[in-house]
């Protein structure tokens, strides 16, 4: 089943046409690499692939309920209207996870009541234990790790956790909405020259993540 079709696309500047006729399928699980030298259309075709950007003629159509994600080449601009810390914006990746947390915890409290009734806590636990195990199935103890080791990953280690998003580099921008994007996990990551923000390690690194 295919994730993402396009069809006949084009993209012209008035007589001259940068491409014409791309038609593309991309199915489940697929790797696909876009490689050319530079000027020929690769960037404009990714902005078209993941909506950014309409073609001049053809049309793009995603599979219903599919989610896209999309690494621009410099994200200098990314962040431009967020306040959060480094740390802080990976955990809103998480918000369901961290309200059913909160939940939990508000629930344990009830629990620690001695003067509950004895049916109002069976009661209590019972929801608990469901609660619980759908929390735990979504990965609810897991999440502050998997931010962590990607942060580490792309080079990002504890001392840049606390810093302001807009005290960044473009690079560490990039990297950061890089780790966003891998903790996000959307059903389709179109990424354009990632390794440019990136050492040695984390080029290494993240060929790794993203096949696991």
């Amino acid at each position: 089943m295919s994730i993402l079709n396009a069809n006949d696309l084009g993209v012209s500047y008035g007589a001259f046409d940068l491409f014409r006729g791309i038609t593309v399928s991309i199915a489940n699980d697929s790797k696909i690499g876009l490689i050319g030298p530079n000027g020929v259309g690769k960037t404009t075709l990714l902005l078209i692939l993941a909506g950014i950007n309409p073609p001049t003629v053809g049309q793009v159509s995603i599979a219903r309920g599919r989610r896209l994600g999309y690494l621009r080449q410099e994200a200098v601009d990314a962040f431009a209207d967020r306040a959060n810390t480094v740390y802080s914006e990976m955990q809103t990746v998480f918000a369901d996870l961290q309200e059913q947390q909160k939940l939990l915890h508000e629930m344990e409290a009830r629990m620690a009541d001695s003067g509950l009734p004895d049916e109002e806590l069976e009661s209590l636990l019972e929801e608990y234990g469901r609660r619980q195990q759908d929390f735990e199935q979504a990965g609810g103890y897991e999440y502050d790790t998997r931010i962590q080791q990607t942060l580490e990953g792309l080079g990002l280690g504890k001392k840049h956790w606390h810093m302001p998003l807009n005290h960044l580099s473009g690079g560490q921008k990039t990297r950061a909405l890089l780790a966003r994007l891998l903790l996000e996990k959307p059903d389709l990551l179109m990424l354009d020259e990632p390794t440019n923000h990136l050492d040695m390690e984390a080029v290494e690194w993240l060929p790794h993540t993203l096949d696991s």
